[in-house]
C-alpha cells in the first residue's frame, strides 16, 4: 500500500527537497506553503493522507496551531502529525508533544531520521486502521460487560484484546489506540525490560523486531505475562495494565516527553480521560468517563 504524506512548510527548497526523499523511499506527497493552505486540503479530504509533516515555524497559522486544529477535529484526530523544527529545546519538544505531535524532528536531521519518523507515523497510522476495524466488528454485547480479567504475552494478543475491549467504550477508535500502547508497554518495557532509548536506537538502526523476537523466545523475560483487568462502574469504565517486569519510574516522567515514549504521550494525552500509575509503576489504571443518561 502507498502511502501519501502531506508537507507543510512556507520554504519552497525544504518542501522539494522532502518530497524528493520521501518519493524516493516510495512514498506519495502533497505540498503546501502555508498553513492555511493545508489546513484547507485536510478539511477537503483528510482521509487520503497518512501523515503530516509540518514545520514549526510559519507566518500566519503556523505548525503548532495547526497541530492544535487537527487534534481538535474528531475526523483528524488520529492523524499522525511529525513536527520539525530548528529549535529543539525541552520546553519547545514540550509544547509540541503536548499539542499532538507524533514526533518531533529537530533540524538538521539526516535522510534516515526522516524516514524513521515519517515510517513510524504511517505504521501508527495502518495500526490505528486496523484496530478501528476490528473493533468496529465485534459484537454490541459488550456494551454489557461488567468485569474481566485477561492475560497476554505478545503484541498480536494486545491487538487482540485491545480492538475487543474498546468496543465497551463510547469511542472505540480513540480507545483500541491508547489501550493497544499501554499493553504494547507493559510487554516491551516492562516484561522484556527494553528502555525507551533503546527502542529507539534499535527502530533507527532497523533492529528493533529481530531484538523483540529473541527477547520473546528467551525462558524468563520472554515467559512473563501481562495482566489486562476490566470493570465497569456507575459512571466509567477502569483498566488495569499490569506486567511483570521490574519497577518503572514514573514519577520522573513529568516533562520529559518523547524520550519516555510516544505510546504513552498518546494514551495519556488523547485516549483516556484519566491515567494513573500504581505500586512500583508496573501498574496503571486507564479511565473512560461515561456520559450521564
Amino acid at each position: 500500500m502507498s502511502h501519501t504524506v502531506l508537507l507543510v512548510d512556507d520554504e519552497p527548497f525544504n518542501l522539494e527537497l522532502l518530497a524528493e526523499q520521501l518519493e524516493d523511499a516510495g512514498y506519495r506527497t502533497v505540498t503546501s506553503g502555508s498553513g492555511e493552505d493545508a489546513w484547507r486540503r485536510l478539511n477537503e479530504d483528510g482521509a487520503s493522507y497518512s501523515a503530516v509533516l509540518l514545520d514549526k515555524m510559519m507566518p500566519g497559522l503556523c505548525g503548532v496551531e495547526l497541530l492544535r486544529r487537527i487534534k481538535d477535529t474528531p475526523r483528524l484526530e488520529c492523524l499522525p502529525v511529525v513536527l520539525q523544527t530548528a529549535v529543539s529545546s525541552a520546553a519547545s519538544v514540550q509544547a509540541g508533544l503536548a499539542a499532538g505531535a507524533f514526533y518531533y524532528l529537530s533540524k538538521p536531521f539526516t535522510r534516515e531520521m526522516l524516514l524513521a519518523a515519517v515510517g513510524a507515523a504511517v505504521g501508527h497510522r495502518d495500526r490505528l486502521a486496523h484496530l478501528k476495524a476490528r473493533s468496529e466488528q465485534q459484537v454490541d454485547a459488550l456494551q454489557h460487560l461488567a468485569d474481566a480479567r485477561f492475560t497476554l504475552r505478545t503484541h498480536d494478543e494486545a491487538q487482540q484484546l485491545a480492538a475487543l475491549l474498546a468496543h465497551a467504550c463510547p469511542q472505540p477508535g480513540r480507545v483500541a489506540t491508547g489501550l493497544f500502547e499501554l499493553l504494547v508497554n507493559a510487554i516491551e518495557h516492562g516484561n522484556l525490560e527494553l528502555s525507551f532509548e533503546e527502542k529507539a536506537r534499535r527502530q533507527d538502526e532497523g533492529t528493533w523486531e529481530a531484538e523483540l523476537e529473541k527477547r520473546l523466545a528467551e525462558p524468563v523475560r520472554g515467559v512473563r505475562r501481562v495482566t489486562l483487568a476490566f470493570e465497569r462502574l456507575a459512571d466509567r469504565l477502569r483498566f488495569t495494565v499490569s506486567d511483570e517486569g521490574r519497577s518503572f519510574c514514573w514519577q520522573a516522567r513529568q516533562g520529559e516527553g518523547e524520550a519516555c515514549g510516544r505510546g504513552l504521550l498518546i494514551a495519556e494525552r488523547l485516549a483516556f480521560d484519566a491515567l494513573e500509575y500504581r505500586d512500583k509503576g508496573n501498574s496503571v489504571e486507564a479511565t473512560v468517563f461515561l456520559a450521564a443518561d
